[in-house]
């Protein structure tokens, strides 16, 4: 199921319904209701970062140039790809009318062309949607579709010269008229399109181009010079950069901010695990940690984040008002605050690490923050802080796993990930799920060593098997408690291999060294500035010594 109560779309979905790009053609469900249908796209499209004139402009636009295919008999359409025999390597659909192409051709099912011009641009679209009075029809291959009730044979045939046809729309096409919201955004573009292409151009450019992060990101000559709010620009540093003396300083003044290491781990993690692979969003450049909707997250636990937050501002100002040239953003001190959580916590344990440090990131301004679109962005699950917004058709190990493949991550990545936040006692809200350590605070392998041992017992103590508690098998006591995204490390035979190999007493080093490696490249996930040089990694002054 998508969808509860009134037609309430889960998270994070945008398609309508498997085997969709966007939403239904023919309505939702196919009931033809274009008010209905109305609700779908923009509800989708939504959530693809579209306002209503992008989705206008972009459906119009689409509509103007090609056609869809539906003629035929649906029942001699084959299965799907992936439920296809073997032998058809993957194609699916195999079409049985006639040739099973060209005037056979069978596509969505519903055979509509838009424009008397479908291969070259024109106005035809918006011209006859507002035109005409349109009524549903049956469709070739069964649904329907919308036809103007006077209809003039004015399309031509894509494969007959010699015929002609009406127009034809979807009921989402009809959706754009009878919606008052996109009637009047229509009506719009139908008397100037000029105002139509120019939307059209730049709908399309954010669509093809929304996957590829920051201007910073883009190659060639024709890169445009004009930035948009939807690549998330960052202002470029106009001050110095900070030197690895400077760099000490500011961990000194840090660890004497009265920041615990868990405040520093947390507001680092915060910020820099908004990033998604997928469309290369979010990170910690920009320092967005500290606008909406970001520090308002549940996830953030705001209270929280608006303290340490508050104590980093100070750090920042003490340090630019005593320097003249170099200067620290707020975004660089975020993740160095991180990093010496980390070295900290590595040294209690008897690891002495150095974490990397390349500055450079800049501050956003809320003006250059997307704030609609960036609700998306909403962790609905961060289980490398035991986080969990509510219950989903998805179990808590696939939200895991969900959260890893966006932050690039490899399983051993994810693992040691979580084996160290635990350690750190990170989870959002402070509880001890997990924290399987009497060490708290320090960078050990604890999580595994006791995730593995045998004298423990695990139950579920709730009705979602959400929670868990460890008992000593002889004692019958509690020692730990845990969440199914603590347990899957034990339970899965893949992660459990790893974790065997970060629980053993001679692998604590490692595990500390490749924590500090994956805890870096999330730190570093979202630099697109320096992707294609060599970065300058900065150690303290004594250590380069």
């Amino acid at each position: 199921m998508r969808y509860t109560g009134d037609r309430e779309l889960e998270n994070p979905l945008a398609a309508v319904q498997m085997g969709l790009i966007y939403v239904n053609p023919e309505g939702p469900g196919g009931n033809g209701d274009p008010i209905a249908s109305a609700r779908d796209i923009r509800e989708t499209f939504g959530r693809m970062g579209m306002n209503d004139e992008e989705t206008l402009a972009l459906i119009a636009g689409g509509h103007t140039l090609g056609k869809s295919h539906g003629m035929g008999d649906v029942d001699k359409i084959g299965k799907e790809p992936e439920a296809a025999s073997i032998e058809e390597q993957g194609f699916g659909w195999k079409n049985s009318n006639g040739t099973g192409k060209g005037p056979d051709t069978f596509t969505s099912g519903l055979e509509v062309t838009w424009t008397s011009t479908p291969t070259k641009w024109n106005h035809d679209y918006l011209t006859f949607l507002f035109a005409y009075e349109w009524e549903k029809t049956d469709n070739p291959a069964g649904g329907h579709r919308w036809v103007p009730k006077n209809p003039e044979m004015i399309i031509p045939d894509a494969f007959d010269a010699e015929k002609k046809h009406p127009p034809y729309m979807f009921t989402t096409d009809i959706a754009l008229k009878e919606d008052p919201i996109y009637r009047e955004i229509g009506m719009r573009f139908l008397e100037d399109p000029d105002a139509f292409n120019d939307a059209f151009a730049r709908a399309w450019f954010k669509l093809t181009h929304r996957d590829m992060g920051p201007r910073t990101a883009y190659l060639g000559p024709e890169v445009p010079e004009e930035e948009l709010i939807w690549q998330d620009p960052i202002p470029l540093p106009d001050y110095g950069m900070v030197n690895a003396q400077d760099i000490d300083n500011l961990k000194a003044a840090l660890r004497a901010s009265g920041l615990s290491n868990t405040d520093m781990v947390h507001v680092a993690w915060a910020s820099a695990s908004t990033f998604r692979g997928s469309d290369r969003r979010g990170g910690a450049n920009g320092a967005r940690i500290r606008l909406e909707p970001f520090m308002n997250w549940e996830a953030n636990n705001p209270k929280e984040m608006k303290r340490i937050l508050t104590a980093l501002e100070k750090v920042q100002q003490d340090f630019n008002a005593k320097s003249n040239t170099r200067k620290v953003s707020m975004a660089d001190l975020i993740v160095l605050a991180g990093n010496v959580a980390v070295e900290d916590a590595a040294k209690k344990a008897g690891v002495e690490v150095n974490v990397p440090f390349v500055p450079g990131r800049g501050d956003a301004s809320l003006a250059q923050t997307d704030v609609d679109s960036y609700n998306l962005l909403e962790p609905m699950a961060d289980s490398f802080r035991n986080y969990l917004k509510t219950k989903y058709t998805l179990s808590t190990e696939e939200l895991l796993v969900d959260k890893a493949q966006l932050l690039t991550l490899t399983a051993p990545e994810m693992t040691v990930l979580v084996g160290g936040m635990r350690a750190l006692g990170a989870n959002y809200d402070g509880s001890k799920h997990g924290v399987f350590t009497d060490r708290e605070g320090q960078l050990t392998n604890d999580f595994f060593v006791n995730l593995l041992d045998m004298r423990y017992e695990w139950k579920a103590i709730d009705e979602d098997q959400e929670i868990f508690e460890g008992r000593d098998r002889k004692t019958g006591e509690v020692k730990w408690t845990a969440t199914r995204a603590d347990l899957i490390f034990g339970s899965n035979s893949e992660l459990r291999a790893l974790a065997e190999v970060y629980g053993t007493e001679k692998n604590h080093k490692k595990f500390v060294n490749d924590f500090v490696r994956a805890w870096t490249k999330v730190m570093m996930l979202d630099r697109f500035d320096i992707t294609h040089q060599a970065p300058q990694i900065y150690m303290s002054s004594t250590e380069k010594e």
